[in-house]
C-alpha cells in the first residue's frame, strides 16, 4: 500500500499546565504544585504523532507572534510547517489542570486558530489531490468549508469531531472517509451509548465511511468495510492522559497508510497511547515509532 501525502489543517496551541491534587470544583480555590508551558492543540498533536509514527505529513494552520515554540517542535518532529501562517494576536492556548491520578480538565481559547479564511484554505490545499489525506479536528473555524474543499480535490477526509459542538452539524459528514471518535463523541453524533450501536448508526448514516471508536479502559474498536476489529488497552501507570487520543489517531493513521492492516494499526496505536499516558504533557509525551516497535517486540517475547 503506497503511503499518501498527509496534511493536517488544525490547531496549534500553547498549553499552560497546572498540577493540582484534584480538579477544581465550582466556587473552589486551590493551589497548584507546579505550572509548565508546553506545546499542544489537537491539530499539532496529531501532526506530531503522524510524523513520529512514520508518515509524510505537513501542517497548515495559523499562529500568533508567540508561536515560535509551536513551529520548532513540529520541525524537530519532522512535520513540514511551510504552510503555517504567522498572524498578529495570540496563538490558541489551553489552561489544563492535571490531578494526582493523571486525569485532566481543559479550558480552550481559540486565538489565531479561529482566523482561517477561504483564501487560506485554498492556499493550504495547493498541491494536494486525489488519494492524499487531510486530517481535521474541530478547533479551527471554517471546518465545513475545509471538508468541502478537500473532498472536491479527491482527498480522503479524516475527521476527529472534537471538541463536539453545533458547528459539526454544519459539516457534510457524508464526505468523511474516516472518523476518529471517543465514546462521548460517538454518542453525540449518533444518540447511542453502546459501542455496537454507535457503529451500527455510523454504518447506516455514512455507509462510505470508516470509524475508529476509542473506549478508554475498554480499548478501541474499528469498523472498516463492514468488518469490525477490537483491541484491548495495554495497561500502564497513567501520569497524564492529555494527548493520548491524538497519539492514538496519529499512530493508527500512519500505520494504516503504510500497510493497510487495520488490526496492526490498532495495536500500534494502543501501544503508542500507552507510552504517551505514562509521560507528562501532550506533544512532548508522544513516542517515536522506534519506541513503539521496541515495546511491541518486548511484549511479544
Amino acid at each position: 500500500m503506497t503511503t499518501a501525502k498527509v496534511l493536517t489543517l488544525g490547531s496549534l496551541n500553547l498549553d499552560f499546565i497546572y498540577r493540582v491534587d484534584h480538579i477544581v470544583a465550582s466556587g473552589e480555590t486551590i493551589g497548584a504544585g507546579d505550572v509548565q508551558t508546553r506545546c499542544g492543540g489537537k491539530g499539532l498533536n496529531q501532526s506530531i504523532a503522524l510524523a513520529r509514527g512514520g508518515a509524510d505529513v505537513a501542517h497548515a494552520g495559523i499562529v500568533g507572534a508567540d508561536g515560535d515554540m509551536l513551529l520548532d517542535i513540529c520541525r524537530e518532529s519532522g512535520v513540514d510547517v511551510s504552510r503555517v501562517r504567522v498572524d498578529e494576536g495570540r496563538s490558541g492556548h489551553a489552561i489544563i489542570q492535571v490531578d494526582s491520578r493523571g486525569q485532566n480538565s481543559i479550558i480552550l481559547f481559540g486565538g489565531t486558530n479561529r482566523a482561517v479564511t477561504q483564501d487560506y484554505i485554498d492556499r493550504a490545499l495547493d498541491g494536494y489531490g486525489a488519494g492524499d489525506v487531510i486530517v481535521l479536528q474541530n478547533e479551527i473555524n471554517m471546518l465545513p468549508q475545509v471538508i468541502a474543499a478537500a473532498a472536491a480535490r479527491g482527498m480522503r477526509v479524516v475527521l476527529n469531531p472534537s471538541p463536539y459542538d453545533d458547528r459539526i452539524d454544519e459539516c457534510d459528514l457524508g464526505l468523511v472517509w474516516l472518523f476518529f471518535v471517543n465514546e462521548i463523541e460517538g454518542e453525540q453524533l449518533t444518540g447511542e451509548s453502546e459501542p455496537a450501536r454507535i457503529l451500527d448508526v455510523f454504518a447506516e448514516r455514512y455507509p462510505k465511511a470508516n470509524v475508529v471508536l476509542t473506549l478508554g479502559s475498554e480499548g478501541a474498536v474499528a469498523q472498516f468495510g463492514g468488518e469490525r476489529f477490537e483491541q484491548p488497552i495495554i495497561p500502564t501507570t497513567a501520569v497524564d492522559t492529555t494527548g493520548a487520543g491524538d497519539t492514538f489517531t496519529g499512530f493508527f493513521l500512519a500505520e494504516y497508510l503504510r500497510g493497510g492492516d487495520v488490526a496492526r494499526a490498532m495495536l500500534t496505536a494502543v501501544q503508542a497511547s500507552s507510552i504517551a499516558v505514562s509521560r507528562a504533557g501532550a506533544a512532548p509525551s508522544i513516542p517515536t515509532l522506534a519506541e513503539v516497535r521496541a515495546a511491541l517486540e518486548a511484549r511479544a517475547e
